[in-house]
């Protein structure tokens, strides 16, 4: 049966946790952490939890529009990109805390989810994936200067106002130059252009 996580005052938002191994584990660190459950169907905002054992699995199948919260035992940099492909958030099970939890939960229920800088940083040093299908594409779009320099900050969790800031421009300037780059990369959101970025080797 699915479980709906309804978040107690304050906190970040509710959670559907799907039926799984280790799925018992992720409702009680969420009651533990504040969050009533209760069973019933996901609302509008609702975080989908998926817990498997690597991105892959948790990827396999059909599964409804809105947030998505990954918590694998295994995660690697392919299983990163997957996850950033699709828009998900991912939590490692070995770390797997109510804290960690309310966390990721946070990130994944924001219209523009972060990327955490252990996980921004293996997927930036490490070199092109073997297998990668992005592999055999035809030359990557190139960007700009300041296009490449907007899409580090976006990776790096900026908020518009604080990409202009931080490179001594209008928020305006800002909001055309992120529109330029959903366009070049042809990508459905903020992740989603990260992710092609990565992938490509343009951040």
């Amino acid at each position: 049966m699915t479980a709906t996580l309804i978040a107690a005052p304050g906190a970040p938002a509710r959670l559907r946790v799907l039926p799984a191994q280790g799925a018992d584990r992720v409702r009680a660190l969420a009651r533990r952490a504040g969050l009533n459950c209760t069973p019933g169907h996901a609302g509008p905002g609702t975080v989908t939890v998926v817990v498997a054992h690597d991105v892959a699995q948790a990827l396999r199948g059909p599964r409804e529009p809105g947030p998505l919260l990954l918590v694998c035992d295994t995660v690697g940099r392919g299983g990163l990109l997957r996850a950033l492909r699709a828009g998900a958030v991912v939590l490692r099970s070995a770390a797997l805390t109510q804290e960690s939890l309310t966390a990721a939960v946070r990130r994944a229920g924001h219209p523009h989810p972060t990327i955490p800088y252990p996980e921004l940083s293996q997927l930036l040093t490490a070199g092109p994936l073997s297998g990668d299908p992005a592999q055999s594409d035809a030359r990557p779009p190139a960007l700009t200067a300041r296009q490449t320099s907007v899409l580090r900050l976006m990776a790096e969790g900026h908020a518009n106002a604080d990409i202009a800031r931080l490179l001594h421009c209008s928020e305006h300037t800002v909001k055309n130059v992120i529109y330029e780059i959903m366009a070049r990369l042809q990508a459905r959101n903020r992740a989603h252009a990260v992710a092609h970025a990565v992938r490509h080797g343009l951040i």
